[in-house]
Formats: structure tokens, sequence, C-alpha cells
């Protein structure tokens, strides 16, 4: 396939783009980059291609064009070319650094790469389109991680160190959705059917009508007597929730351990809970929390009802404890240990497990994140409902003036401007949970209004790579951030390139 990376457009530098470390897989030695200067001139340039480290593995990289010249003013594809010796295997950082000047004022700009080089490899191709299905699991989601065409525009870019362009941000409205949908079964493929990134864009939900009827179902059959529910202590609270640890006693008198959610008796936080908290109802995986029961009974709140250890955590908590942070009355947990890189990794796969297995019941989640995540005393993570999450964890959640509280900045853009979702719009907030993963839980975006997100996110820009993350672990987060749903990575994918991770971090450590 063919990726295109935007650096500079419309005079405005792309500075995420930049600060990007690209990788560059054994299957592409050549980079074609296209550019255009829109000053109604030519503009002079000068091209320089450094490689940073392991030189004894690359040849001298070859431009296709001088190192000196001008900019045209129609657009034009350059190409670099960077061959491996295939004398050592190594990975070798290249800079190709651009410096285009406009009178007294120069820009320079660095385009990052990492070329994969094998020992003894065969020569590479340029494009990778049609990858063989035999392809490793590496060339399989590296084919999209490479860029093997990284489209270049300059867009009078000396002129943008030295004007700043006003830019009127707009506001996202569309049309309600259901809070959940379900998937139709064609939505469904086989993992050989991924070595192409195209997929649905649209997905189907059921009437409204029929979800309504399912959520009685679903009561009817979780009901649960009121007395066989005892509580303990609160492990989280919020406006008009209530989160405790307690037991729960079957009719055979045995006892386990629960965590029950109940609300205020407010008629629409009633429905609210009820829908949301059964929304997994009926889901049984080992990474997947579903509810265990319901209690609903006159002049009284109702309890949802799950299965619970005694030092299981809510992921988000857990993240924020690492680094010292208590919030929601989170209470009766030892300090968590250090997380390493394994760890991540380890607990990224176990979300991602989790959310592939919801897809093939045809159920979207939404809501992906770490709030709405569960972690055992052995990092084992487990997707739960999103029920109170609004009122525990208000921070993550903004409302855009149609009386809605969404989880802004976790949406996939095509969901935040159009309400659009499907299971690449769930495979973008499961980009977010790996960016709270190796944060410890710092809020995304934190820096950009509510209002804005849609227009930032549009213009390009996504969130930076966390310190000590290692670019490859970036590399999937930043696909999961694709613009267009059809170029972001599948689950299978994602699962495949993970592993292949997890297992070389563990060769290592």
């Amino acid at each position: 396939m063919t990726a295109e990376l935007y650096y500079v457009r419309e005079g405005q530098i792309n500075l995420y783009a930049l600060n990007f470390l690209v990788p560059v897989p054994a299957t592409i030695g050549e980079l074609n980059f296209t550019w255009q200067s829109l000053a109604r001139k030519p503009l002079p340039y000068s091209l320089r291609v450094d490689v940073v480290s392991n030189p004894e593995a690359l040849h001298t990289p070859t431009l296709s064009i001088a190192s000196t010249g001008f900019v045209p003013t129609e657009p034009q594809t350059w190409q670099v070319e960077l061959p491996c010796t295939r004398t050592v295997a190594a990975e070798v950082d290249v800079t190709i650094s651009l410096n285009v000047s406009i009178g007294s004022n120069s820009t320079v700009v660095h385009f990052r790469r990492r070329k994969i080089c094998l020992k003894d490899s065969p020569r590479p191709a340029v494009r990778v389109d049609n990858a063989p299905h035999s392809a490793t699991s590496a060339d399989i989601f590296y084919a999209g991680a490479g860029c093997a065409g990284a489209l270049l525009l300059i867009a009078a870019v000396a002129a943008a160190g030295c004007r700043a362009r006003a830019r009127k941000l707009r506001r996202a409205r569309s049309e309600e959705q259901d809070a959940h949908a379900f998937l139709p079964d064609s939505s469904c493929k086989s993992a050989a059917s991924y070595t192409s990134y195209r997929r649905p864009t649209s997905v189907p939900t059921v009437a409204a009508e029929e979800r309504a009827r399912d959520l009685q179902q679903r009561i009817a059959e979780l009901t649960i007597q009121r007395c066989r529910v005892r509580l303990r202590s609160v492990a989280m609270e919020g406006t008009f929730g209530r989160v405790y640890r307690g037991t729960y006693a079957d009719e055979d008198g045995r006892e386990q351990e629960v965590l029950v959610k109940t609300v205020a008796e407010h008629a629409s936080q009633l429905s609210l809970l009820l829908q949301e908290g059964c929304m997994l109802y009926g889901i049984h995986h080992e990474r997947v929390l579903s509810v265990l029961g319901v209690s609903i009974e006159d002049q009284t709140a109702p309890f949802l009802l799950y299965p619970w250890g005694s030092q299981w955590r809510n992921l988000k908590q857990f993240l924020l404890a690492c680094r010292g942070v208590t919030i929601g009355g989170a209470t009766g947990c030892a300090p968590p240990p250090p997380l390493t890189t394994q760890h991540v990794v380890r607990m990224a796969l176990h979300a991602l497990d989790g959310l592939a297995y919801l897809h093939s019941q045809h159920v979207l989640h939404k809501d992906i994140s770490a709030r709405n995540c569960v972690v055992d005393e052995n990092l084992r993570v487990m997707i739960a409902d999103n029920a109170l999450s609004r009122d525990l964890f208000p921070a993550d959640y903004h409302c855009l003036g149609d009386n809605e509280n969404r989880p802004i900045k976790w949406l996939a853009l095509e969901a935040l401007s159009k309400k659009q979702f499907s299971p690449a719009s769930d495979v973008w907030a499961l980009g977010v949970l790996l960016w709270e993963l190796t944060t410890l839980s710092h809020q995304p975006y934190a820096e950009v209004d509510p209002f804005e997100v849609a227009a930032y996110l549009r213009d390009g820009y996504r969130l930076q790579q966390p310190a000590n993350c290692p670019d490859e672990l970036f590399a999937v987060m930043a696909y999961c951030w694709a613009m267009s749903p059809d170029d972001r990575p599948t689950l299978p994918q994602l699962q495949i390139f993970l592993r292949d991770f997890h297992a070389q971090l563990t060769r290592f450590v």
C-alpha cells in the first residue's frame, strides 16, 4: 500500500509528523516525496541526507534531484534511494534535511526514517500493494508503518516561519445515534483477509424498539434478590453514582466478591445505568468483564453486580496510582509496582484480545479507554462497560452543545464529527488507550479545547510520542489514528504485531 503523510500544508508545518521516526521496512528501498511552491515563484532549496547510525548496513543514499536548486511552482515528485548493503542486519537511522529560503528567511525541516536492513535480503521493491498472504506478520504491518510514499507539500514553507495564519476552528454537529451498536455478520473477516486495510466504513444498527425489548429481556434474566447482596465499602463515588465492594450469595449460600454500581433515584440516570451496564451481558471471555446480576426493587436504587477480585482495580485509577495520583475516592489497594514496556505491551494485548472478541460477537464498544477497563493483581486487563463513567470520570467527557456527554478526546474523527461508529473507530480509541498505558493515564490533548478537537484532528495533528515509548509501539498508535477508517490497522494485524513485539522484548529481558 502507499501511505501519504503531509509535513507542510498551506504554509503550516506539521510538527507532529516531523517528530515521528517512521520505520522503513526491508521491502521498501525508495521513498517518494512530492513538493510544490505556492509562493508564485520558485524557492531556493538545499537538500542533504545523513546516515545517523549503522552506516555499514546502508550504501550511500542517493537523490533523484540535485542537492541544491529551486522548489518548482508545479507539483514535482522526487525520490531518495536507501539501498542496503545486505552484509549485515541492522536498523539504520536516516535524516533527510531540507532548507528552503525566501529573502533573508530560511526554514529547515528534518524528515526522520529508520531503515530496516536484512543480511542477504532480496532487493527491495518500491511498492507493496499486492503483498502475498504468505508475508511475515512484520511485513504486513510495516507495509503501512513504512510510508512507502511520503507526500510533502511545500506550501510557501519559508513564509510559515515569518507569518502566522489565522484559522477558524469548526465545531462538529451531527444527528444522534444509539450509545452502542451491533455488527452484522458480513463485517467479520478471517485473519487471512487482513493483508489490506480496506473495510466497510459504516455499520448498520439494530432498530431502537428491538434494543428496548432486548434490554427488558436482559434485565429479567439478570434479576437477583437484594437480600443476597451485602455492601462492604465504597470503592468510588461521583455526583450521583456510587461503586461499592461487596459480596453476593447464590441460592446455595456460596459467597463471591462483587462490585456493585448504583445511582440516586433519578429516572434518566437509572435508565442510562441499566442500558450501559447490560451492554456486555452474555459475553463470556477472560478479557471481558460483563454484568453478573441486576437488582431492581421498589423504593430503592438499582444495583448492578459484577464479579470482582480483592485486588482488582479500575485501570485508570491503577495507572494514576503508578504516578502517585488518587481520584474518585479510590481506597484499599497497595501502591502498584513500576510498569515496564513489557508490562505495557502485555496489558495492551489483553485489551486488544477483549475488543477482538467483542467484535467477533458483533458488538461495538464505542468507549474503549483505561477508565472502562479493569486490571488484576497480575496485571491482567479486562474490558468493561462504561456504566457510571461519565459521573466517576467527568474530566474525560464533554458536551459540545448537543446535550450529550461524550469522550471527545478518545473518539475517531468520523465518530466525533458525524457520530459514525465502526470497528475502525474502536481501533482509534484503542490507540488512545495504548497512549494512556504508556503515559500512566495522562489526559490526551490536555492543551486542546474540546470544541477544537475535531478541527485539530482534521488538520493532521495527533498525540505526541510519550517519553520512553519505543518507536515500534508508537507506530502502532499512530496508525490507529489514520484519518480514513479504511487506512487503520485491523485487530488481527495489531494482535500479530504486538505479539511479535512482546516476544522481542521478552528475548532481550
